[in-house]
């Protein structure tokens, strides 16, 4: 046999491992691909099972619902009969009630108007005697403060051995004799200058002041002529006389308060001088 022969003897016969070996693994291959398929074939049922109990545990939940939904209708319509049988009865009620409420309303009406008419009735007679009442009280309230005033308001001897008029004691009791009009007054602030200081028809100059003492002693210019008032104290009458004055009538210093350069009080002049004195002083 020549050595072409053997070689093509030896091809032959190694041919058949090769083919089983192939037929071999595409058995192994499908097996395989079998078993995946297999695997997955169960993985999708199982999945299906899960979504059915999933959606039949919904549509049970869903189904209890609407069972629910329907009692809870039923109820509500049971309700609401009840609630328009009662509303039925509360429109008769309330029909009754407002025709009541109106004759209520009516008889009130008239028996207030008696009342009102009643009350404006004694009111006027009320007001008439509170009135007249309050008039005495008024009436009398002034009497009595004229009687205080009265008793606060007196007569002193002066410097000069003259009777004073009524002597007030502070601003108030000025105004008091202001209103009563029997004299001139003029109230003044006097205080320590060079210059004299014009009050009514005169001129005043302070000199010194003793508060502790209420002590003061003060310059008068009237007439052409200076008059000095030494050491004279707090409500004294401090009085001298100017031309054209009657002479039981002189012009009349009286002072509230003596502190330190400084004198508060009024002058009093008559009636009928003050034009004279005046004239005489811008005559200076």
């Amino acid at each position: 046999m020549s050595e072409y022969q053997e070689t093509n003897i030896q091809s032959t016969a190694a041919a058949p491992r090769w083919v089983g070996l192939a037929v071999a693994a595409l058995g192994a291959v499908s097996l395989l691909g079998l078993g995946v398929g297999w695997s997955a074939l169960n993985q999708a049922k199982s999945v299906e099972q899960t979504t059915q109990a999933s959606m039949k545990q919904q549509n049970d939940a869903l189904a209890q619902r609407l069972v629910k939904s329907d009692e809870q209708n039923q109820q509500l319509q049971s309700d609401l009969k009840v609630v328009m049988d009662k509303l039925n009865v509360t429109q008769e009620d309330l029909q009754k009630a407002r025709k009541q409420s109106k004759a209520a309303v009516a008889a009130y009406d008239k028996k207030l108007t008696g009342l009102e008419s009643n009350v404006n009735t004694q009111l006027a007679a009320k007001a008439s005697a509170d009135d007249v009442s309050k008039l005495n009280t008024d009436v009398g309230g002034v009497k009595n403060d004229l009687d205080a005033t009265k008793a606060k308001l007196d007569r002193a001897t002066g410097d000069m051995g003259v009777m004073s008029g009524l002597i007030a004691r502070n601003h108030d009791d000025l105004e008091e004799l202001k209103r009563r009009g029997d004299r001139n007054y003029y109230e003044f602030t006097l205080q320590k200058a060079k210059t004299p200081q014009h009050v009514g028809p005169v001129q005043m100059s302070l000199n010194k002041t003793d508060p502790k003492k209420s002590k003061y002693t003060m310059t008068v210019l009237a007439d052409d002529r200076s008059i000095e008032k030494k050491d004279k104290t707090s409500g004294e009458p401090v009085q001298f006389y100017v031309k054209g004055a009657a002479k039981q009538s002189p012009y009349e210093i009286v002072v509230f308060d003596v502190s330190k350069n400084q004198i508060t009080g009024y002058l009093s002049t008559p009636k009928s001088a003050g034009t004279t004195a005046a004239s005489n002083t811008s005559g200076q």
